[in-house]
């Protein structure tokens, strides 16, 4: 279609040099480049920061298993079950998680006014983001927490506590 359309601009203005026919979407496309770099930039970073999060949470409950061992192993020892160590490794680590989504939410909500411009058909204080960063955040806990304490529930109390 794009000789044709020269030939017809031509046949009006043998001056006239037609220009390189772009399609719409391309001309959308060009348009919407650094808005669609940025947005991808923000999703690499923010799964970045998520990955951290996760990483920092499993090395924090690991360290904190190891270091009560012996508490664990004098817990089962005297009859706790399973179950019970299960929620209390990972209790602490979601009261750690639990702190952390407050502090960040008031961040958040405080921050948010700032990119409120940037924002589009989405209101800065929208519950339904807020709740999708509350419960991708709580998963990532739970799976960062799991780890440590299924290998607390496997420690053997004969050897934790003689040592």
């Amino acid at each position: 279609m794009t000789p044709a359309l020269a030939q017809e601009v031509h046949a009006l203005d043998p001056n006239l040099a037609p220009v390189a026919a772009i399609t719409m979407q391309k001309h959308v496309d060009r348009g919407t480049y650094t808005q669609r770099l940025a947005v991808t930039l923000l999703g690499m970073f923010g799964g970045m920061a998520l990955l951290l999060a996760a990483i920092g949470l499993y090395a924090v409950m690991s360290y904190s298993v190891s270091q009560s061992t012996r508490e664990l192993a004098l817990r089962m020892a005297l009859g706790a079950r399973v179950t019970d160590l299960l929620r209390l490794v990972m209790s602490r680590g979601l009261l750690v998680t639990a702190g952390g989504l407050v502090i960040g939410i008031a961040a958040a909500l405080v921050l948010a006014c700032e990119f409120q411009n940037r924002l589009y058909q989405v209101s800065p204080h929208d519950p339904v983001a807020f709740g999708c960063a509350v419960l991708l955040m709580m998963s990532v806990a739970l799976i960062s927490c799991l780890l440590p304490a299924c290998r607390a529930i496997r420690i053997d109390p004969a050897r934790a506590l003689r040592a």
